[in-house]
């Protein structure tokens, strides 16, 4: 009891505050917000017992360990206790349902788990700091306890990443993200590099007996697909998956079999750690939608029929949230601290509240309505067209052609929305320049311009043109070797990117010669106003390659600043030099 008071009387004395506007969009669907763990740097991502008096968590508080540790909380009596080995790296508990056990991923295993908690301790013992993020630690694997920590034992064991585990409601299965696909065969080059620049993208969710045995693969689209759970119901399967930029994310929902899949949100933005209400009626789930430093709690229904719904108003970080079994409480890590460390909350929740919201957003226009409502009109205006040369009307204008229809000449929301939304639309890729998606645009709008009854001034509306869609270095063939003629010659063959890096625009070949230094390499013209500046004036730079400094001169006033800057861009110079007769510009 007396344990209990003082961790009572901590929680009064750091209560943390929370603005009023926030509270009061807040208090719509969340009522009783309080944070929940205080010990420890920091906590997260806490899911409760089938019983709702237990709560599964990670935490860093382990002297000697700076990673998260899984720990038991007693919602009841408010005692707490480690319940994976201590060792390594951490995360993602859940409760098997029907037993004693409890899930978790963990590095314990790893013979390298001492030297990265060492290495981890030095670099903050340094006193520097870096953004929180997830390195996918190939030695993580997934196991199962008893709730103290006994009877461990490993579920898997394939090279790669496995964890973002959690048990379905029966307690017989286990759906969890690997990133094993990485490892099961010879990479390709760029399949090399793609891992070491972004390992998570090999991300998919895969599906498992309680075993560990009879392992599927249930997602195999470009992209890190993880942070799965079940349905209440035990049917479907709702995670999140980024896009192949790693940039965006979406909740989708599929069969247990990877059948049925739906993508229930669509914000552009980063939407991910989903979790079912126990109604199985909508999803709660976090985004970054308001701007990446400001993660918020939203809702969708569980078909994605309407508009997400906005649940916490709290400026910084929500997310990762969980319902407890009843539906009636919420449980979120946020750092919504008085330090801004993250830490567990809970609060009550207003289910009733949260359908009433759902009810009231706006519906979601249904897939691929938008392309249908074009080609659709576009249909009807080809028609038109047709039925005006019929009757010998030669149609030369958008005003004409508006005139001759029963529309107006007013622009029409709905048409506009309908044009922008298929230009727009992710499946053109951006329309970057030389992909399809950018020629199924050109195609689209060259239709829509003859539909209006408009004229090329050639055959058609396209006009071919050559551009440069990359360039490529080619380490054996990029080389820059610099000699000198001093009392001691010496010879330097430098190191591509490390000491020298070819520019995009430069052409390819060999060029070897005496270095003259240019200065900055500017070539002003005169203005009238004594403007005039040449940093080849008494340089003969012919067949000699020539050394120049970017940018401008530091000890000149803003106005001659700006004057110099319109010629400093690095084309401009290296144009310069070519025109003096340089073989090469470093």
């Amino acid at each position: 009891m007396r344990s209990l008071l003082r961790s009572f009387l901590a929680a009064l004395c750091i209560l943390p505050v929370i603005p009023l506007h926030a509270q009061e969009g807040e208090a719509r669907l969340i009522g009783n917000a309080r944070q929940l763990i205080y010990e420890g740097r920091r906590s997260g991502e806490g899911y409760f017992h089938p019983d709702g008096n237990l709560l599964i968590f990670q935490s860093e508080r382990e002297e000697g360990n700076p990673f998260y540790q899984m720990y038991l909380l007693d919602l009841l009596s408010g005692e707490s206790a480690r319940v994976s080995p201590g060792a390594g790296k951490t995360t993602c508990g859940f409760f098997q349902p029907g037993t004693s056990r409890v899930l978790f991923s963990s590095t314990h295993h790893d013979p390298a788990a001492a030297e990265k908690q060492r290495a981890e301790l030095e670099f903050r013992a340094s006193g520097k700091q870096r953004r929180y993020a997830w390195d996918y630690d190939a030695a993580m694997d997934i196991f199962s306890s008893q709730q103290d920590g006994a009877q461990i034992a490993r579920l898997t064991d394939a090279a790669g990443y496995d964890a973002e585990a959690s048990f379905s409601p029966d307690g017989k299965q286990i759906v969890f993200c690997s990133l094993r696909a990485a490892y099961d065969h010879a990479l390709a080059p760029e399949e090399q590099a793609r891992l070491e620049k972004d390992p998570a993208s090999f991300g998919d969710i895969y599906i498992m007996d309680a075993d560990g045995g009879n392992v599927r693969r249930l997602t195999t689209a470009p992209g890190y697909d993880g942070g799965p759970f079940f349905s209440p119901d035990g049917q479907r399967i709702v995670w999140r998956r980024f896009d192949a930029s790693g940039m965006n994310a979406d909740v989708f929902t599929m069969k247990t079999d990877g059948s049925d899949v739906r993508r229930l949100t669509d914000f552009k933005a980063m939407s991910w750690a989903p979790y079912f209400h126990p109604s199985g009626q909508y999803v709660i789930f976090t985004t970054n939608k308001l701007g990446f430093e400001n993660f918020e709690l939203y809702l969708v229904d569980a078909a994605g029929e309407h508009e997400p719904v906005r649940a916490t108003f709290t400026d910084g970080f929500d997310g990762l949230p969980v319902f407890s079994p009843d539906g009636k409480r919420l449980c979120w890590t946020s750092n919504r601290t008085t330090d801004k460390k993250s830490q567990l909350f809970l609060a009550e929740w207003n289910h009733e509240a949260a359908l009433n919201a759902l009810a009231d957003a706006p519906r979601r226009e249904e897939q691929g309505a938008t392309i249908k409502v074009i080609e659709q009109r576009m249909a009807e205006m080809k028609q038109e067209l047709a039925e005006l040369k019929n009757r010998g009307i030669v149609v030369g204008t958008i005003e004409q052609l508006i005139e001759s229809r029963t529309l107006t000449a007013a622009i029409a929301a709905n048409e506009l929305r309908t044009l922008v939304a298929w230009l727009a639309d992710p499946a053109h890729e951006g329309r970057m320049t030389g992909t399809p998606g950018a020629a199924a645009s050109a195609d689209f709008i060259a239709s829509y311009l003859a539909g209006l009854g408009l004229k090329p001034l050639g055959k058609d509306f396209f006009h071919p043109f050559e551009f440069d869609a990359g360039v490529k270095l080619i380490p054996d063939k990029n080389r820059l070797q610099i000699t000198s003629d001093g009392s001691q010659p010496s010879t330097l063959n430098s190191q591509l990117q490390q000491d020298f890096r070819p520019i995009p625009f430069s052409d390819s070949g060999e060029a070897e010669g005496e270095v003259v230094f240019a200065g900055y390499g500017l070539s002003v013209p005169d203005d009238g106003k004594g403007g005039l500046y040449n940093s080849y004036d008494g340089l003969d730079v012919k067949d000699k390659i020539v050394l120049i400094l970017r940018y401008v001169p530091e000890a000149v006033d803003a106005k001659r600043r700006a004057q110099l800057n319109r010629y400093a861009g690095l084309r401009y110079k290296a144009m310069m030099a070519r025109e003096r007769g340089a073989k090469a510009v470093l």
